[in-house]
């Protein structure tokens, strides 16, 4: 037997025990690719003698008696190649080119075979004639496709081929073993584009029958939030995944899961205030509720809401993190936002509308408490106490140019409420004090 025949039938066998140790545990949940010198180390770790194919390779029953008898071979070797236990896989980098291409060639073999089976099927008309079945098949497919896409989680073709088998098939568990598998691959590859797409295909395909779809979207929350967590390098990227997901899903068009979103948000905000990707999603949501004119005050199911009051609470609630946390850009780009949302719906709408000045009367005042707030707010974060504490100084800069910009989103109809605010701040000194090297461009700004 030639060396290459050698080499192609020993992939075929590394193949064939990947896919038996799915076969055996499809309950895998996080896998990566593992140095053969730590596999001794693993093993000790966890307790599985160093001669011990049975927790490593899990020959499947169905394979012939010298096939299994080949495996247990293999797995006699001094580096053993797969490690599988707690769901957990490692595969060993001794091995990676020689199982892709095996994978690949085996895939490729497969989907060839499946096109020209449904060619055939499309063309003979009588049915004594003899050909591979679709379904046998199709279970082929998806088997060698996922060893593949494990191995080269950009892989494309795999990707598009699993979409079109999936699409002819309606059933639920089906559907959640393929967000089982993109979870999988994101566990070792979280920037995986095609692994991203994919799983927002699936999501989409399943949200207009599954039952228990809020509960799926709040385990995919979960583990959005795992991910990010410990790929912190990542985080913006898996994020904005997820918000695409999210935005393409019909589903949060109800307002009540919006809001329930945003509500669930709060507490990954809080424990990232110095990531601006967290309050970027937390504006999307608040965004998507007031693009709804109808959400101004809705009840469903005994819960009445109020969305003015959605705004306050929120205004509140980012003044108690810009106190708590100092000199975090973020929070005062998102009360920026929140202000300029808050001045463009809320008081302008309601000082333009030909209800009488009863209601005007009352939104100037508003305004007023409004301003008053964000002025107390800037004086009390604009005193440097410490010049060596560089948060202090930044906490003082980004409150200064906060209410130089405020100055500018104020409505023409109520300047004269802001400036008469602003009489007893000296804004300019104290925007020279918190940004000396500024002075010069905050002089004509104030002209």
């Amino acid at each position: 037997m030639s060396k290459e025949s050698c080499s192609e039938e020993k992939g075929l066998n590394l193949l064939h025990q990947l896919e038996d140790i799915f076969e055996n545990d499809p309950l895998i949940d996080e896998m990566g690719y593992i140095h053969p010198s730590q596999f001794s180390l693993l093993n000790d770790e966890s307790g599985i003698p160093g001669d011990s194919p049975e927790e490593v390779l899990h020959p499947s029953a169905e394979r012939t008696a010298s096939s299994v008898e080949s495996l247990l071979d293999a797995s006699n070797q001094e580096n053993l190649y797969f490690w599988n236990r707690d769901h957990k896989l490692g595969i060993s980098t001794q091995i990676l080119l020689q199982l892709y291409r095996s994978a690949k060639q085996s895939f490729m073999s497969a989907f060839k075979q499946y096109k020209a089976s449904n060619i055939q099927s499309d063309k003979v008309v009588d049915s004594s004639y003899a050909f591979p079945s679709c379904d046998h098949l199709e279970s082929i497919l998806m088997r060698h496709s996922r060893s593949l896409l494990l191995l080269s989680c950009d892989f494309i073709t795999a990707w598009n081929c699993r979409k079109y088998v999936l699409s002819k098939k309606n059933q639920p568990s089906v559907f959640m073993d393929e967000l089982h598998l993109s979870a999988l691959v994101l566990s070792y590859a979280p920037k995986s584009e095609q692994a991203w797409s994919h799983r927002r295909w699936v999501i989409k395909s399943i949200s207009a029958n599954c039952s228990n779809f809020n509960e799926i979207l709040e385990k995919e929350s979960e583990l959005v939030e795992k991910i990010a967590e410990v790929l912190i390098l990542c985080r913006n990227y898996i994020l904005l995944n997820w918000k695409e997901i999210k935005d393409e899903l019909p589903c949060l068009e109800s307002p009540m899961l919006v809001l329930h979103e945003l509500k669930r948000a709060r507490n990954w905000a809080a424990q990232h205030i110095a990531d601006n990707s967290c309050f970027h999603y937390r504006r999307r949501l608040l965004l998507k509720i007031l693009e709804d004119s109808s959400c101004r005050r809705c009840v469903s199911s005994g819960y009445n809401f109020d969305m003015e009051q959605l705004w306050k609470d929120e205004l509140d609630w980012n003044r108690t993190l810009v106190n708590r946390f100092v000199g975090r850009e973020a929070l005062w780009l998102h009360r920026r936002f929140l202000s300029s949302c808050w001045i463009n719906h809320f008081l302008t709408e309601s000082s333009n509308t030909s209800n009488a000045s009863k209601e005007t009367a009352s939104k100037y005042h508003e305004f007023g408490e409004f301003l008053e707030n964000e002025l107390c707010l800037a004086k009390s974060c604009s005193t440097i106490l410490d010049n060596d504490f560089e948060d202090l100084q930044s906490q003082a800069k980004h409150s200064a140019c906060y209410i130089l910009w405020l100055r500018t989103q104020v409505p023409k109809p109520l300047e004269n409420e802001l400036l008469e605010k602003l009489r007893g701040v000296d804004l300019l000194n104290l925007l020279n004090k918190s940004c000396p090297e500024r002075s010069s461009l905050f002089n004509d700004i104030m002209k």
